[in-house]
């Protein structure tokens, strides 16, 4: 049986060795038929922007066929693609959102 000095130290070894969560960007992508002011509509909404951020990351996605809406954790990441995803086809438009390692 492991004396109480062991242990302790073997619990403080497996600590160590815990790493941050690994991050994913949340990004959405360009499309012909996605109104601008929707694209501002839905950062603003489940990104929690600004109108200003929310218009500058909108014409990233206008002009560079992609933008970053922001950095999250898979769970919270694949949560923000699937509400997007979601009210995007509820006003039936194409709005891609797709989310990759960081």
């Amino acid at each position: 049986m492991p004396t109480r000095k062991q242990s302790n130290s073997i619990l403080e070894a497996e600590r160590t060795k815990l790493q941050p969560p690994r991050l994913f960007k949340v990004m959405l992508l360009n499309d012909d038929f996605t109104p601008m002011d929707f694209v501002v509509t839905v950062l603003q909404r489940f990104f929690a922007m600004d109108r200003e951020q929310a218009t500058r990351v909108m014409l990233d996605v206008h002009r560079n066929g992609q933008g970053v809406c922001g950095v999250f954790p898979r769970d919270v990441a694949a949560t923000k693609v699937e509400q997007v995803s979601s009210f995007a086809r509820q006003h039936q438009h194409p709005l891609a959102c797709v989310m990759e390692e960081d």
